[in-house]
């Protein structure tokens, strides 16, 4: 069948569209995105406010017309932190729901963390053994552990680089004392969850999913998105290192220079780093591999499961 999976993220509304029966590999048939940064579009009271809410239903419109155009049977719609977290959040899911009749399913952190790992578990397959993943969005920082395709233990927490970026580094370039200060909010959120993870020993393989990661592996030499899925991508901790003071130092327009850095990105590349960096050196990470899959194909994945064998 033909699934399309509507992503309501902090930074982009994505439906991607799979063909997929249970027992396969979904396969991508078609991707429409929309850069809508939900989580910058917060009034003073931290709800969304009726023009952005206005954006994203004509973003969801689109989105549904891009799925009939495409032959979708079935579509899996959820949200992510930037709606989760809004105060208005009932709301602005009664009226995308009474304007489009798309009934968005808000995931909790700790079940974007379960299906971010089932992903990575199934790309990877079992002889990966233990898997330590970490994701960095819009909105949230996402880790989870184990051996299973059910983690042994989640953590969800408010270091997305897009939030980051818009309550931390109001320059561009920032102020080296606002980076500073940024760097120590997010190593002491990130040091209170480690000793829930390192119980569980040490991991064999530690993945990173987002396009965070994907970008700033791509900086430091990684292989093009247009090489292919299935072309081993890593980061290293020495060369990330190497890079954020640098990172640093750019304005936004100069950091779309680098290669594979989107504009839309841009903004928010040195914050995501800053997590990257924190996290990779808090769980003594010196290297993680590139996922290509993360949120949205575990959506997929749990959605086939769910159906049976074929």
């Amino acid at each position: 069948m033909r699934l399309g999976v509507l992503d309501v993220g902090s930074n982009t509304v994505h439906l991607l569209v799979v063909d997929a029966h249970p027992g396969a590999c979904p396969l991508p048939a078609h991707s429409h995105k929309a850069e809508l940064r939900l989580a910058q579009l917060l009034d003073d009271s931290g709800a969304i406010d009726s023009g952005g809410v206005d954006r994203l239903i004509a973003v969801v419109h689109k989105a549904l017309q891009a799925a009939e155009d495409k032959g979708v049977e079935e579509l899996l719609p959820f949200a992510t932190s930037a709606v989760r977290e809004a105060d208005n959040a009932d709301d602005v899911l009664a009226r995308v729901r009474e304007e489009t009749g798309v009934e968005l399913q808000v995931l909790s952190g700790a079940e974007e963390a379960r299906l971010t790992f089932l992903a990575a578990r199934r790309w990877f397959g079992w002889s990966a053994g233990k898997l330590l993943v970490i994701d960095i969005g819009g909105g949230s920082l996402e880790i989870a552990y184990g051996l299973d395709e059910e983690p042994d233990a989640v953590a969800s927490l408010p270091l997305g680089a897009g939030r980051l970026t818009a309550g931390w580094l109001p320059g561009d370039p920032p102020e080296a004392d606002d980076v500073r200060a940024l760097r120590r909010h997010v190593r002491t959120e990130i040091a209170r969850t480690v000793g829930e993870f390192s119980r569980f020993g040490t991991p064999d393989h530690v993945v990173a999913t987002s396009k965070t990661f994907k970008q700033l592996a791509r900086i430091a030499g990684a292989a093009r998105s247009a090489d292919g899925p299935y072309v081993q991508r890593e980061l290293k901790r020495e060369s990330l290192e190497g890079w954020v003071p640098r990172l640093a130092a750019m304005s936004a327009a100069e950091r779309t220079e680098l290669p594979g850095v989107s504009e839309a990105r841009a903004h928010q590349l040195l914050a995501g780093a800053l997590v990257a960096e924190g996290a990779m050196d808090l769980f003594g990470v010196e290297r993680l591999e590139i996922c290509p899959w993360a949120l949205r194909e575990g959506v997929i994945l749990r959605r086939l499961d769910h159906m049976g064998p074929a």
